[in-house]
């Protein structure tokens, strides 16, 4: 694992997580106006948030396992929104193999593998684990892509996705964290992920283009760099809206002719997307 050396460059990649109906304190909050739809679809990613006793390291493993049993379920649920049934055998299989608990404080650790975000300093969290592994799924990632992730935070996205892909360039916009991700993904062996602290509303374009890009907080409107940096056929999964009103996760979809294609996806509620004060 690298920390770039690249300078920052344009706006603030906003780098706080968020998860759908949670803020970034990772409490619930639904959007002040929902369709019937939308309220199902928030109560069922709630209902499938528990409460974890504390653990021991050796155990780790038997609530990851059940961690993926109930992404699964909730997978199921949303299926009537979402269109799948089912996530792809190697997004479960990142799933089942990232320790969360390795990205999280240890003020919390022992509630790593409930579904829902947790803090992990600088006012940030790190995301549901079935958002993480919806998005995953979305971006359509193989052995052979290069990903873009703007938003590292603990490092928890770009590890899993680096299970998969042939490498991770991630943006972090709050310099502690970044670090931190730096650390804890190199002390774990993640050498195919290359972390920059700085802005990433500019994207990374010495190495565009991307098979895919994900963004972990909601812009208003989906960064222009970012869909020119996009590769055709590629996949950008972004949540898009005021941090106030409805938001939808959406993929956009780079077609031939520079063509774009949006398709919204899930309502959820993240942080919002940040600018730089320089």
């Amino acid at each position: 694992m690298r920390l770039g050396q690249h300078p920052p460059s344009g706006l603030t990649a906003g780098a706080a997580r968020g998860a759908a109906g949670y803020n970034a304190n990772g409490a619930f909050r639904g959007p002040h106006v929902v369709s019937a739809l939308r309220t199902t679809v928030l109560t069922l990613i709630l209902l499938a948030v528990g409460a974890s006793p504390a653990c021991s390291q050796d155990s780790f493993t038997e609530q990851r396992a059940a961690l993926i049993d109930e992404i699964e379920r909730v997978v199921r649920q949303t299926q009537s929104v979402t269109g799948r049934s089912a996530l792809a055998e190697t997004v479960m299989a990142a799933m089942a193999t990232v320790p969360r608990h390795e990205f999280v404080p240890a003020a919390v650790r022992q509630f790593s593998y409930d579904n829902r975000p947790l803090p992990i300093g600088a006012g940030q969290t790190i995301s549901q684990p079935y958002i993480v592994a919806l998005m995953t799924d979305l971006a359509e990632v193989g052995p052979d892509s290069v990903v873009l992730e703007i938003g590292t935070g603990s490092g928890y996205q770009a590890a899993v996705l680096a299970e998969i892909v042939e490498h991770v360039y991630t943006i972090e916009i709050v310099e502690p964290l970044g670090l931190r991700a730096t650390g804890t993904l190199d002390r774990l062996g993640y050498d195919n992920v290359t972390v920059r602290v700085g802005d990433g509303y500019q994207g990374w374009p010495e190495f565009a283009p991307f098979d895919a890009i994900l963004v972990t907080a909601a812009p208003e409107q989906i960064p222009q760099p970012l869909i020119d940096q996009l590769a055709v056929g590629g996949k950008l999964v972004v949540p898009v809206g005021e941090q106030s009103r409805n938001q939808s996760l959406q993929v956009l979809d780079k077609l031939p002719e520079g063509e774009t294609r949006v398709t919204g996806v899930l309502p959820v509620l993240f942080v919002p997307f940040t600018r730089s004060e320089n």
